[in-house]
């Protein structure tokens, strides 16, 4: 049974949360997403999504793969535990409506409120291999704000690391609450995860795009072969000297 994540101030109704098929999954997606899902499945209605259009945002030249990742990833979270019987269970280009809504929200968005998220900023200087300049890559947390006002989720599971990605999308739809003069869009309110952030190899956030994971599908021997090279303390003189777990 996976263990309950934190209690939160207001009382879950609904969930909403997507994962996007970009490659292999890691440890970060197993402690950070999928062990909360597979709590929330259990206690509230949950609405969980290949999210496939937010995958165009950064791999708009390879979208001949995402069929086959998310196949691949689809499997995995059978494979972990969810069930189509407690959750929906869906891929995101298959409900029109989020790419309808995600149109008119962005109509109502001002440019400012998305350069501002620290991850636009981060993600460019960090993948320097491909061309992030575009408006579906600015424009992610717009299309963000629609998958979870569709379903109007009371909450949204989310790492420290995305709380300002919520934070817009209450925005963007708290401004179209004030623009037609009428209460159509909840408000989502952030529910952290009990792992908040799993850190990879490098130091930074695992992620496929720095190349620092653990993947789920890793066979033994290729996991000792990465963790022999992970980051550590780097204020330990020798080897054999005990770090600080928080700055490894």
């Amino acid at each position: 049974m996976a263990e309950p994540i934190p209690t939160p101030q207001s009382p879950v109704t609904c969930i909403a949360s997507g994962m996007r098929p970009t490659g292999k999954l890691h440890l970060g997606h197993y402690h950070g997403v999928l062990i909360n899902w597979l709590a929330l499945q259990e206690t509230v209605p949950c609405y969980f999504f290949v999210a496939d259009l937010h995958s165009l945002t950064t791999h708009y030249d390879q979208s001949e793969r995402i069929r086959d990742f998310t196949t691949e990833m689809l499997l995995d979270w059978l494979a972990c535990g969810l069930d189509p019987e407690k959750a929906v269970i869906f891929v995101q280009s298959q409900v029109p409506a989020h790419a309808q809504l995600h149109t008119l929200l962005s109509m109502i968005t001002p440019l400012g409120w998305l350069e501002r998220v620290p991850s636009y900023k981060e993600m460019r200087q960090a993948l320097t291999d491909r061309d992030l300049s575009t408006y579906g890559f600015l424009g992610y947390p717009v299309l963000q704000a629609s998958d979870i006002a569709l379903y109007r989720a009371s909450h949204v599971p989310v790492g420290e690391d995305q709380l300002a990605h919520l934070e817009l999308a209450r925005e963007i739809l708290r401004r179209f609450n004030y623009l037609y003069k009428k209460e159509i869009f909840v408000e989502p309110q952030p529910l952290l995860t009990r792992t908040a952030k799993v850190m990879g190899l490098d130091g930074r956030k695992m992620s496929k795009s720095y190349d620092n994971c653990i993947y789920l599908s890793d066979d033994p021997q290729t996991v000792s072969k990465k963790l022999a090279r992970a980051y550590t303390d780097p204020k330990r003189l020798r080897r054999t000297d005990p770090g600080e777990p928080e700055d490894c």
